[in-house]
């Protein structure tokens, strides 16, 4: 069996046990398999994808990003500090998205120029960041940004409302949230880079064996640094979404989002040690992360068995992709 075909099996694999979810979740609530759920879970999903996105390609490489979760916050931060400054709505939101890969270049550049185990790069990333974002707004929420801030994070496409009875706004149909849409087009954007570009090709390379792909030419340093800037980015750009959903910017937001990001690339077959994953796979493992919690607070279940549940799942697939990387040896 080729890599193709593993790759393929282990899709099918994290696709079963979603569709397994959605199936027992279906049947313990019978709200869960609603439209309204459904773009629920889309929503609250597209954040844990988008950031898992810019941990897959890191994790490719044979690295690790800590920083994603500060990153969210000091982004979401600076895009609203930059909107109540006077700098238009969307120049500001691409201000907020800028300083996350500002972000990431930093981390790239720690860990191929000052050759510091991407761990503790991103460590120190993490709170470096989470301290700007701390000392900038003085510890306390941003607001006071103007109502087109939110469209971004509470818009939707194709959003039916009608006037009801009683004069108030029905809603006919939720509509496709923005933030699913982006999480989508990012989904594909990256598969097609991953997949056809060169620098896709050169980043499993690196992360499959980085030595070699030096000695065939491969710039590595520079292949590495445009990964962490793309999880720089897409962390950015879960951030300003972030705060657009709640129009308020928390300093304090984004806390264990690094965690969410690893698990989705690993629940969704990606490596930690580097060389295997697709990004697909990494939506699958979003969905099934998005899932377990939406299902689970429906049922009623704690916040800390929720935290349990998904720590087990965690456990559980990378034990699996120790116990396959040790056959392959």
């Amino acid at each position: 069996m080729n890599d193709k075909q593993k790759d393929m099996l282990r899709k099918l694999a994290s696709l079963a046990g979603l569709l397994l979810l959605i199936l027992a979740f279906t049947i313990s609530n019978d709200y869960f398999f609603t439209l309204n759920n459904i773009m629920t879970i889309g929503l609250q999903t597209s954040t844990i994808a988008l950031i898992g996105i810019g941990a897959t390609c890191v994790i490719l490489t044979g690295g690790i990003d800590l920083s994603t979760g500060s990153v969210v916050a000091l982004s979401g931060v600076a895009a609203a500090m930059f909107v109540n400054a006077g700098i238009p709505v969307p120049l500001g939101m691409l201000g907020g998205i800028l300083v996350g890969g500002i972000c990431g270049y930093a981390n790239g550049i720690m860990v191929t120029k000052m050759k510091l185990p991407p761990f503790i790069a991103t460590l120190g990333m993490m709170m470096v960041a989470r301290g700007v974002a701390l000392y900038v707004t003085n510890a306390a929420p941003v607001s006071g940004m103007p109502e087109s801030f939110s469209y971004l994070g509470n818009g939707a496409l194709f959003r039916i409302v009608e006037e009801g009875v009683n004069g108030l706004p029905l809603v006919k149909f939720p509509g496709i949230p923005y933030p699913v849409i982006i999480m989508v087009a990012i989904a594909i954007l990256f598969t097609f880079a991953l997949n056809k570009l060169r620098v896709g090709r050169y980043i499993y390379a690196i992360g499959s064996n980085e030595e070699a792909a030096r000695l065939s030419g491969i710039k590595t340093n520079q292949v590495k640094n445009y990964a962490y800037i793309a999880s720089g980015l897409l962390s950015g750009l879960a951030g300003v979404i972030l705060a657009s959903r709640l129009v308020t910017a928390q300093p304090n937001g984004g806390v264990a989002y690094e965690l969410d990001a690893i698990a989705s690339a690993v629940v969704g077959g990606t490596s930690l040690m580097g060389g295997v994953g697709t990004i697909p796979g990494t939506l699958i493992g979003s969905f099934i992360i998005g899932v377990l919690r939406n299902g689970l607070n429906m049922n009623g279940v704690s916040a800390f068995i929720q935290q349990i549940i998904i720590g087990l799942v965690i456990i559980v697939t990378v034990s699996i992709d120790q116990l396959r990387q040790s056959k392959k040896k």
